[in-house]
């Protein structure tokens, strides 16, 4: 992969913000949980799986509660076990938190897959698959809380998403039918959806797909939750460049009031691998959408910007499968973005990352470079930047390797050396100038803006206070986008 310096300032980066108070350095602080999870990966343990085994999570706010629910994926699986021990395992798993740091691991929704939603599969697949229920839903409409889900047969196009309906996010689920469902032949694959709501008009629209014929988007009754016209299978919203090797899915809808934009987040290539985010935009739900350089996300082609995509900072092994991410908000409106993150060498353990989200002067959501840790924010000062910065370039492009199903083959779960962004470092020097591999000069405002001028290129700079995850610190961060469409992440490191 091309060095950070030849890429980091190809064009004007745009970056955003928060604060802090006098002359900084990180300062030592525990993270709140530890990464690697095979201590407490049997299932006996499932108690203790707060932040992990999480995977394809969606997540609302309900009153001053968090709860999350994912796909029932879990490292060292051992069904066995399960019997032997008479465990109470079943299918979506369910968390719950406060402060979106601390999850509480809350059971299961199901205690089996739901019948209707087996048969179909089965009864299109030669008796085969159906065996889990993927990429769960959430959300509520007046007062109820619909829990959509998907059960599927891998690398096919059978598949049903179904709506379960509780006065309780903690159920118990009273099932509502199926809202959409394909078979060999059909265009697209009825699994992850997603659903957002006209705020104008009170449409519901739900998107959805994965990787056969991309992604796709149907109009829903909102009084019954399921498609306003029965059958319909809707319309095509986003695929993919080379769609027939590259995998597109996860896509993931929300509406920003202040911007009064929709938002299509979408996951690339192979979930154990290079698994990233991008994402598009538009004026109405149902799509069109358009990406960082205006492109048409239906046509065949490769969107930006890039959002996540697996990284490696110092003091770390580093992270893949970075994607399948939901994108919720805060009482007071502020976003974050959830997502699975694959622990490396072995890929094989499940975390949850929470980052914040912020939004770029032009309108682009960017996330933090490190797991959100509930950080005090303060007045960030010019003598507060003066120091080491290590910082990544997020970009990435389709995997060399070959696929089935848009996923990597049996026994290649390891990154190769190309398919991951390392960080380095550069230092803002008290004279005002920049040394490392960059060259140039910086300057902070009043207005809490710092500027870069790199060979004669200036670009304005927002930062904000977080956890260093990777050096147990809290720290000044920085992220935004570069006129490449790549997303920009650094720390302040000493």
């Amino acid at each position: 992969m091309k060095t950070i310096f030849n890429i980091l300032f190809l064009g004007c980066c745009t970056f955003l913000v928060s604060c802090t108070q006098k002359p900084f350095e990180p300062k030592a602080n525990v993270n709140p949980w530890a990464d690697d999870y095979s201590g407490i990966s049997e299932m006996k343990d499932y108690k203790q799986w707060g932040t992990y085994n999480v995977h394809d999570p969606s997540c609302l706010l309900i009153g001053d509660t968090y709860y999350m629910y994912s796909t029932d994926a879990i490292y060292k699986e051992d069904s066995a076990a399960m019997k032997k021990d008479n465990l109470p395992f079943g299918y979506i798993q369910v968390r719950k938190s406060k402060d979106l740091v601390n999850w509480e691991f809350s059971g299961w929704a199901f205690k089996e897959i739901p019948q209707e939603a087996k048969d179909w599969v089965l009864d299109n697949n030669n008796g085969k698959g159906a065996t889990n229920i993927w990429a769960p839903y959430i959300v509520e409409y007046k007062g109820k809380y619909r829990l959509y889900y998907s059960v599927s047969a891998f690398a096919k196009q059978v598949s049903y998403i179904g709506m379960a309906e509780s006065a309780s996010p903690e159920g118990p689920w009273e099932l509502k039918g199926c809202v959409v469902k394909t078979k060999t032949g059909d265009v697209m694959n009825a699994i992850d959806p997603s659903i957002v709501t006209n705020p104008d008009n009170g449409e519901q629209w739900m998107h959805y797909g994965s990787y056969f014929g991309g992604l796709h988007c149907v109009q829903l009754n909102p009084e019954t939750g399921l498609t306003l016209n029965d059958g319909d299978q809707g319309h095509l919203t986003a695929r993919r460049f080379d769609g027939k090797k590259n995998n597109i899915e996860a896509p993931e809808i929300i509406y920003n009031p202040g911007l009064k934009k929709y938002f299509l987040f979408v996951s690339y290539d192979p979930l154990m691998t290079t698994y990233n985010v991008r994402v598009g935009r538009s004026d109405k739900p149902e799509g069109p959408f358009t990406d960082f350089f205006g492109v048409d996300m239906r046509e065949e082609a490769d969107n930006f910007p890039i959002l996540t995509y697996p990284y490696q900072f110092r003091n770390h092994i580093g992270w893949a499968g970075t994607a399948h991410c939901c994108v919720f908000a805060d009482k007071d409106g502020k976003y974050y973005m959830a997502h699975q993150a694959r622990l490396r060498p072995e890929n094989h353990m499940m975390d949850l990352h929470v980052r914040d989200m912020y939004w770029t002067a032009d309108g682009w959501p960017v996330v933090s470079p490190e797991r959100y840790a509930a950080t005090p924010q303060q007045q960030i000062n010019e003598s507060d930047l003066m120091g080491d910065w290590e910082i990544i370039v997020i970009h990435g492009d389709a995997p060399d390797r070959d696929l089935f199903a848009g996923q990597i083959l049996w026994g290649e779960n390891h990154l190769r050396d190309n398919e991951e962004n390392k960080s380095d470092v550069i230092t803002l020097n008290k004279d005002m100038s920049l040394s490392g591999n960059l060259s140039g000069r910086w300057s902070f405002d009043k207005a809490n803006v710092l500027k870069l001028d790199i060979s004669g290129e200036v670009c304005n700079v927002q930062v904000f206070m977080g956890q260093d995850w990777e050096n147990q610190a809290q720290t000044i961060l920085f992220t935004g986008l570069n006129s490449k469409g790549y997303s920009i992440w650094g720390k302040r490191v000493k």
